[in-house]
């Protein structure tokens, strides 16, 4: 579909009419640009109040993959008639303090009736006009930061089909919960060059989407990106989520595998994620500064590639 929106009619809108963009960025002023997104799927977990959290963590997340702060939300919400609505409240309940956990207020909403359950938020933000983060700017010599483990739409559809142990579903819903909130402080204090969430597309397909924005290679190292566990264990059950079959029909020609990585370890790569981690490329001699500032201040990251002159993806043993 075309396009009649031409980002030079528009030069306020610093990101959201070319390339790939996790968030719309719009200038207010020389020190205030708002950060607009929105997300929602259906339940991805059994418990209303955690998936509620956890759709909204995800929703946030484009935000702080753009460097802002929340500052409200409105609720999207699907709700089957003749469901409890004790079950609604708890989603909302889950929804809102994620929300608030984030700094923010959920200000109102939209509800309609469907035959699935299906919730998320429409999420504004503030960042810096000269200090927001994008998809592109990723430079050769870069080093790859990856901030939560995969594994959450393998795990998640094992839980579906009965297939998933408990505690593998604990680790994954305590992950999903997390904001990405000062991982993205982290970001900006290390001057990020570029920055995305991993979500729906899986690292592979967020990765292209660097890949192509910042005109760079993006390597992997298999031996260091971290999975959940279970995540393996649930590719060996086939709790293959739907999507991950639409990631690697759109990823595969535009990545190169080492010929030694199974078929186990490349459909790990193309699973979609649920409220996922930053994946950040930053100045190689800030990465392991980065790492050891997240460890210290109780989060997770890992240095799981680079950046190199060319185009596409690689993935080495």
């Amino acid at each position: 579909m075309h396009n009649v929106f031409k980002p030079g009619d528009y030069p306020q809108v610093l990101a959201g009419l070319d390339g790939h963009n996790d968030a719309a960025v719009y200038r207010l002023n020389d020190e205030q640009a708002l950060v607009a997104t929105t997300d929602f799927f259906p339940p991805v977990v059994d418990d209303p109040y955690a998936y509620g959290a956890i759709a909204a963590a995800n929703a946030m997340s484009d935000v702080y993959a753009a460097g802002g702060e929340v500052l409200l939300a409105l609720n999207i919400v699907a709700f089957p008639e003749g469901l409890d609505h004790a079950i609604l409240s708890e989603i909302l309940r889950g929804g809102s303090e994620k929300v608030i956990e984030a700094g923010g207020v959920i200000v109102g909403g939209h509800t309609l009736t469907d035959k699935e359950p299906k919730y998320g938020l429409a999420v504004t933000g503030l960042v810096h006009p000269d200090r927001f983060l994008t998809k592109g700017g990723a430079r050769p010599g870069d080093a790859l930061i990856l901030t939560k483990p995969l594994g959450t739409g393998l795990i998640t559809t094992a839980l579906k089909q009965g297939k998933a142990d408990a505690e593998h579903v604990g680790a994954a819903v305590r992950s999903m919960l997390k904001l990405n909130r000062h991982s993205s402080h982290l970001a900006l204090f290390f001057d990020a060059h570029a920055c995305t969430d991993v979500t729906g597309f899986g690292i592979l397909g967020h990765a292209l989407e660097m890949s192509e924005s910042s005109r760079a290679a993006l390597r992997f190292h298999m031996s260091g990106i971290p999975l959940l566990p279970g995540a393996r264990e649930s590719v060996a059950k086939e709790a293959f989520p739907g999507g991950l079959w639409r990631n690697r029909d759109y990823v595969l020609p535009h990545v190169r595998f080492d010929a030694s990585l199974t078929d186990e370890d490349r459909l790990v790569l193309f699973e979609p994620e649920t409220s996922g981690g930053l994946l950040i490329a930053l100045d190689a001699e800030r990465a392991q500064p980065y790492v050891d500032q997240a460890h210290a201040d109780g989060l997770e990251a890992w240095i799981v590639g680079e950046v190199a002159a060319g185009s596409g993806l690689e993935v080495t043993r």
